[in-house]
């Protein structure tokens, strides 16, 4: 059976791909699996041994930037996977998608699995339509694509799996030596996310760092995302972070670098905080794990589709924002796991 997977979302929604594409390897190991990604997120599954070939396309539009040879060679890759007869296009992903399908329509193969909503007009071309589940977690709605093959959920909960690259691992080696600090003797706490809500506050973040220091000896690497928060591409979040190094807290190591340097330093420490965010994905998969912050879930994402997933891993979710969680409760969740 040859089997394309279709996942055209961000980095961390790749990531949460990868127990879906462990148990279909596992499930069917004589099959041939290729996935579809983009340019911004296919690096997320470039080593990953479950998947036999990996097409990637430039995306068409970055920001507000249309890329028109993006677009041509857009689709001259999609015939030459129409070429390919798949037996099985899969769009993966727990929601509907109507432009996701539409690509995966494209390819022409033998069966097109998706979610589709009932009055989604695409979904009498899909051969396998599937409704969304609701308050289920991505994670176990992508592994539920996999039914209509023949493939029932797997017996123990698959996690999130990311392969570290050696030299992020280097790079992070590096970066602590140059400041005083040991693998496993700090603590990451990052900003990280497009909703200010979900952000802990400058308060939050002196009074937390402090307290890791005063309580375990743990320095804190503070992390956020580079740039403006009116970036087109992806917004930063320097506006936010600036107070916090104004204070000039000696237990604080300031980190605005690089996606790739800052996975080495998550997975080093010996435990992460970040709010709901891609990073948060990564954080979730790395030996610390992960205390996820999310707030206003009425109007954003809800932990229990979204939230982490991993064998260390816990969050916490406020009404409106962060600035509402108590302290003692953030130092309950992150004591306990770093007691696992």
């Amino acid at each position: 059976m040859k089997i394309l997977i279709i996942k055209r979302d961000k980095i961390g929604d790749l990531l949460l791909t990868t127990p879906m594409l462990r148990h279909l390897r596992h499930s069917l190991p004589n099959a041939e699996i290729h996935l579809l990604a983009n340019d911004y997120n296919a690096w997320v599954v470039q080593n990953n041994q479950d998947i036999d070939r990996l097409w990637i396309y430039d995306r068409v539009k970055v920001g507000k930037t249309l890329r028109i040879a993006a677009a041509f060679k857009l689709v001259w890759l999609e015939f030459k996977l129409r070429l390919e007869r798949f037996d099985v296009a899969l769009v993966a992903g727990g929601d509907d998608s109507a432009r996701a399908i539409k690509r995966a329509l494209h390819i022409r193969a033998k069966r097109t699995i998706a979610y589709c909503a009932g009055g989604n007009p695409l979904k009498s071309k899909v051969s396998d339509p599937l409704l969304v589940v609701p308050d289920m977690h991505e994670v176990d709605r992508m592994l539920a694509q996999l039914v209509p093959l023949g493939i029932p959920a797997p017996e123990k909960q698959l996690y999130p799996s990311y392969s570290l690259p050696t030299a992020c691992q280097n790079f992070a080696l590096e970066w602590l030596r140059e400041r005083g600090l040991s693998p496993q003797k700090y603590i990451v706490l990052g900003l990280g996310a497009r909703r200010a809500k979900k952000q802990p506050t400058t308060e939050q973040v002196l009074a937390w760092s402090r307290y890791f220091k005063e309580q375990w000896g743990f320095d804190t690497v503070f992390m956020w995302t580079p740039g403006k928060s009116d970036n087109p591409l992806y917004p930063g979040d320097d506006e936010v972070a600036q107070p916090v190094l104004d204070a000039e807290s000696p237990c604080i190591h300031p980190f605005r670098g690089a996606l790739m340097p800052a996975l080495g330093l998550i997975w080093s420490a010996k435990v992460s905080i970040f709010p709901d965010s891609g990073l948060m994905h990564f954080a979730a998969a790395s030996p610390g794990g992960v205390l996820g912050l999310f707030a206003e879930t009425d109007v954003s994402p809800s932990p229990a589709q979204w939230g982490p997933k991993g064998a260390r891993v816990d969050y916490l979710e406020a009404r409106q924002s962060v600035a509402e969680l108590a302290d003692d409760v953030i130092f309950s969740k992150i004591a306990k796991l770093m007691a696992n």
